[in-house]
């Protein structure tokens, strides 16, 4: 049966050289795969972990029983994501399934993504925390909606590697015309978007052709496979190690003999870089003071970057509590409580203007009002709809709000943990809605 698979002063290059060398034993990359229901998702998740030799012989053994069962003439290696009974009666993705795996290049931690137009929730939950979306198309169906609703958003969410896999190319004959008719549609249509890296790849997740061994039915194709270019995708660029940002998560004060005045403020990194000696100032307060040392599990270490979770002592004693944020003084974040969003709702009660909702930013919780809604968008023409304002479950919109306290951000764009945000129903504490802020 296995037979059927084959402003701040610029950081110097050497520091930067040196952050790049540290990260470098701990290279991970988090992508998704993205596109319409039946495009293959699953089933080229599960052709990676198969053709990277990474599912263990029990989960290969179930796979295989369970497909017997079901009567199938091959090994459904879409059943390694497919874990809900809903998913695998239906044959479809529902949740978000997490799959980790490692080749000796880099690790890797993938999301394969529902496809439904009702749960474009879920592939926002997944794409929110992805350096590089795989958007899948089948072959004989070409671009369609659910193609261009994904890369939106992917697109909206600052995914700046994009792979667009044109599956199921056996089932078109593994023709170029077809493949290259796929592709010019696709870049018409992300001329509109901002995204930075576009790759084309043909595949057939079933038989395993350019996924991880080259294709030898598609000799016309001189690229690289899917498991190179996801191996060799650079991901230096995307870190901020410019603007400083260090919101605080925890007030430590260990109140022991040993470390009896001891006072540093936990949190992670969110952007730039800091030394001991640094001048920092502190939101919202703006006292100023200097770095005395930088602490973490394993030991005091010369510099903090992103997204490393440390703890920072101070020279001078300062009020510093959980949601105040530690910048530089020279390179501060926007602060403001009129807030500009695109938001997706994740709910099914729909967004009511003028309600009350508690915002939850980095590491500070406060109560907003939704001031307005400026429209929603029409994922096909990417045009704004201002005659219907009534924005429910799965809708992406832009809206205004006003929080109760000033808060420190940054446009999306050029830091995406200082730059989002959610929504909660103050009454139930339910996700209503992710927000990046414009």
């Amino acid at each position: 049966m296995l037979n059927n698979y084959n402003q701040q002063p610029a950081i110097s290059n050497q520091n930067i050289m040196e952050i790049k060398e540290q990260k470098r034993e701990a290279d991970l990359l988090r992508f998704i795969t993205c596109g319409s229901v039946d495009d293959g998702k699953s089933t080229l998740i599960g052709r990676l972990l198969y053709d990277t030799k990474t599912i263990f012989e029990d989960q290969l053994q179930n796979i295989e029983r369970t497909s017997q069962q079901r009567g199938e003439e091959y090994v459904n290696l879409a059943l390694l994501t497919d874990g809900l009974r809903a998913e695998r009666e239906q044959g479809i993705t529902i949740d978000v399934a997490y799959r980790y795996f490692a080749t000796p290049t880099r690790k890797f931690i993938m999301a394969d993504t529902p496809g439904h137009i009702q749960y474009t929730r879920n592939m926002v939950t997944g794409a929110s925390t992805a350096n590089l979306a795989i958007v899948l198309v089948d072959a004989r169906k070409g671009v369609i909606e659910q193609t261009c609703r994904h890369t939106f958003i992917a697109s909206l969410l600052k995914i700046d590697h994009i792979i667009l896999c044109v599956n199921k190319m056996d089932l078109v004959g593994f023709s170029e015309e077809v493949f290259n008719k796929i592709k010019a549609d696709f870049e018409t249509f992300i001329s509109r978007l901002d995204i930075a890296d576009v790759s084309y790849i043909p595949v057939s997740a079933l038989q395993g052709d350019n996924i991880v061994n080259r294709s030898e039915s598609m000799p016309w194709y001189e690229g690289p496979t899917l498991l190179y270019t996801l191996e060799n995708v650079h991901l230096g660029s995307d870190l901020n190690l410019v603007d400083a940002r260090f919101p605080v998560q925890y007030v430590s004060r260990p109140q022991t003999t040993e470390y009896h005045d001891f006072r540093g403020y936990a949190g992670r990194v969110e952007g730039g870089v800091f030394k001991p000696g640094d001048e920092v100032m502190v939101l919202p307060s703006g006292f100023t003071s200097k770095i005395s040392a930088i602490e973490t599990f394993d030991g005091p270490v010369a510099e903090a970057f992103p997204p490393m979770s440390v703890t920072i002592t101070l020279n001078d004693e300062i009020d510093i509590s959980r949601g105040d944020m530690i910048v530089k003084p020279n390179n501060q974040p926007q602060t403001s409580q009129d807030i500009e969003l695109m938001i997706c709702w994740m709910h099914e009660k729909p967004l009511v203007k003028g309600k009350k909702y508690i915002i939850r930013h980095t590491t500070r919780e406060a109560k907003c009002l939704v001031k307005d809604i400026r429209y929603k968008m029409n994922i096909n023409t990417l045009h704004k709809i201002e005659d219907d304002l009534n924005i429910g479950l799965n809708d992406i919109a832009r809206i205004v709000i006003r929080s109760t306290v000033p808060l420190f951000f940054d446009d999306y764009r050029r830091n995406a943990a200082t730059g989002s945000l959610i929504l909660i129903d103050e009454f139930t504490n339910e996700t209503l809605a992710a927000g990046i802020i414009l």
